[in-house]
């Protein structure tokens, strides 16, 4: 598998950025071929896209979710093979800095050839400096959800069908309104879940002593 990490500082408040990224719906805004990303659950998400003329559905779960830190997910199935967390550091008041890292499969022709010209890496640094863009043309998220999934939680095969519901600011184990899991897209592999998660340099993990271990234990 090839990794990319990046990282970008988005000029709002670590609950601003965390609150927008909760809202998945919206990735196809600012994330390069996305077209589509529909809500099946609070944990899981089925996603439609296009890059480089070639079509593409997965589906994807979160394994660990903590309000203004951090997003971990996995494909659980479709014709994508990734995993990966994103991260909110506070800078201060006003400013956070976001900290994606992934782990992606390139099995295609296309695929394959854009992991090589390092596209892949050029394409998670313009989403994010999309989002960036997104987040700060606004001021503030377009919506929230600040349940908690443990990992504990990602148990089974992703749903294969369902309805959105629920409330912003509901707990983990309710239907979230809007949101599902962060991603780039594109990059085709095997059916079924992904086994772990890469963990971000220097990432401070403030609810854990054990932040390296994935999968990792039940946090607060």
């Amino acid at each position: 598998m090839s990794t990319v990490e990046k990282t970008i500082d988005v000029d709002v408040p670590v609950r601003s950025a965390y609150d927008q990224w909760t809202q998945f719906e919206e990735f196809p805004h600012f994330m390069e071929g996305v077209e589509e990303v529909r809500q099946v659950d609070d944990r899981h998400c089925h996603w439609r896209t296009k890059v480089a003329g070639v079509r593409r559905e997965f589906d994807t779960e979160i394994v660990d979710q903590l309000p203004d830190e951090r997003v971990a997910w996995r494909t659980v199935g479709g014709e994508v093979r990734q995993r990966g967390v994103v991260t909110f550091q506070p800078l201060d008041e006003g400013h956070t800095r976001v900290r994606l890292a992934m782990e992606v499969e390139p099995e295609g022709v296309v695929e394959k050839t854009g992991d090589a010209l390092g596209i892949l890496d050029l394409r998670v640094k313009g989403d994010l400096k999309r989002f960036k863009g997104f987040i700060e043309e606004r001021g503030r998220a377009t919506g929230g959800w600040r349940g908690r999934v443990r990992p504990s939680d990602a148990a089974g095969p992703a749903p294969t069908g369902g309805t959105p519901g629920g409330v912003p600011g509901t707990t983990a184990g309710t239907p979230r309104p809007t949101g599902g899991v962060s991603g780039t897209t594109g990059v085709t592999g095997r059916t079924g879940p992904t086994d772990d998660v890469p963990t971000v340099p220097g990432q401070t993990d403030r609810s854990s002593h054990d932040a390296g271990a994935w999968p990792p234990a039940d946090r607060p």
